[in-house]
């Protein structure tokens, strides 16, 4: 069961009246778990905001048409992020306050789950995402350990960087970075990991977002003569500093998150501006039966693979953890649900690779859901460490050369 914004907004009149009574509302929503899908249908996340919605969505009325989790049906009410911090917060007090959302998912860039987590620790609900900053791990932001990421931090992103680096013989890397959690946890993280392999960065630039040009930053990077520019970007400011780069005519080398590094970057600039820049991202659980399900779900709602959007696998996953561990906890508590995560997600535990499946195993004991994002193997953060992959752009197309594991 899903609920679009305008048949929300067409009930308001009705819904008004329920929350000036909410012993009516209660009654109302018995036998019903309301999901906030909080997506970036707009702004720098839109390449992947729409197949995010679709998928918790799409799994929802699958767990639906399994009966439900602990005998209730999933109900999804969408806002969207517009992939910034201020209209996210409106939208997620419109999803708490009004909707009465008992768990909030999908919220994609770190501004925006920095901004949303007060909102969600307050009210005591869970808050699903697929950002990077590292703060999300731990206190203030994760003080209630009611915050789960099915991206990889940024810290691994960075990791996953130096190892690309040494294994494509770089020397003498420098930085660039967006001036927000994301972009600077990224480069951050790439140092880190540079320098305890004996390595030294030997520029590092922050800017600031929504500049017409970086002509000033960029040449301070490039005066350092670098070898390779790792980036912490997006797709609006990567689209200028690559055009400008271009027509210094100096030779580098680029790796860079694939949220920025993407087919759309491509068509932005051109394919001879971007040729053999490296592409990193988190790649799916491929090999999964629930990769498959996944796959299959994202075709029919968007006539793409599922490889388009991996963030949408997340999203699929996060209804999916959310149904078996209400249904492990045969409880919609936000309190039960969050104690039962770890044990339905991670091992030890039969393997499943469905709600259904799961459902059906939870009757004889412990499982393991598999996800189509990665294996969801949950820290004490609630962090997971999928795999990433390397693409390089060649011919106007993301090629994958290799996986990295960290």
């Amino acid at each position: 069961m899903t609920t679009t914004r305008r048949q929300f907004v067409g009930g308001l009149g009705a819904a008004a009246g329920l929350v000036a009574a909410p012993g009516i509302l209660r009654a109302q929503t018995q036998g019903v778990y309301r999901i906030g899908a909080l997506c970036p249908v707009t702004g720098s996340g839109s390449p992947f905001g729409s197949g995010m919605q679709k998928m918790i969505g799409a799994a929802a009325d699958i767990v639906n048409a399994a009966g439900g989790a602990a005998g209730r049906k999933l109900e999804v009410v969408y806002e969207d992020t517009q992939t910034n911090p201020q209209a996210a917060v409106l939208a997620a007090k419109k999803l708490i306050d009004v909707n009465k959302v008992q768990i909030l998912m999908g919220t994609w860039s770190s501004g925006v789950s920095l901004a949303v987590i007060p909102l969600t620790n307050d009210a005591n609900i869970i808050l699903m995402n697929t950002s990077g900053a590292p703060a999300l791990s731990t206190p203030p932001a994760n003080a209630k350990g009611l915050s789960y990421r099915y991206q990889a931090t940024n810290d691994r992103f960075g990791r996953a960087f130096a190892e690309i680096c040494v294994k494509e013989g770089f020397k003498r890397p420098a930085t660039m970075a967006f001036n927000n959690a994301s972009g600077i946890g990224n480069t951050e993280g790439f140092r880190k990991a540079w320098e305890a392999k004996g390595g030294k960065v030997v520029e590092s630039v922050v800017y600031e977002p929504n500049q017409p040009t970086y002509r000033s930053e960029l040449q301070k990077v490039l005066a350092a003569n670098p070898d390779v520019i790792v980036t912490g970007s997006y797709l609006a400011d990567t689209t200028i500093f690559m055009r400008e780069w271009y027509q210094t005519g100096q030779a580098v080398k680029w790796i860079m998150p694939g949220w920025a590094a993407s087919p759309d970057l491509v068509k932005a600039v051109g394919p001879d501006v971007v040729e053999g820049v490296i592409s990193v991202d988190s790649v799916s659980n491929e090999n999964a039966p629930s990769y498959k399900a996944y796959d299959e779900a994202y075709k029919k709602a968007t006539g793409q693979p599922g490889q388009a959007n991996v963030y949408a696998a997340m999203t699929w996953d996060m209804v999916h953890v959310l149904a078996l561990a209400m249904e492990a906890a045969n409880s919609a508590d936000t309190q039960a649900i969050n104690a039962k995560i770890r044990e339905i997600a991670n091992p030890p535990g039969q393997q499943v690779f469905s709600f259904a499946e799961g459902k059906d195993a939870l009757k004889k004991g412990k499982i393991n859901f598999e996800g189509a994002s990665s294996v969801l193997d949950f820290d004490q953060y609630g962090d997971v460490t999928p795999d990433f992959g390397v693409f390089f752009i060649e011919g106007g197309k993301l090629n994958r050369r290799y996986v990295v594991k960290i």
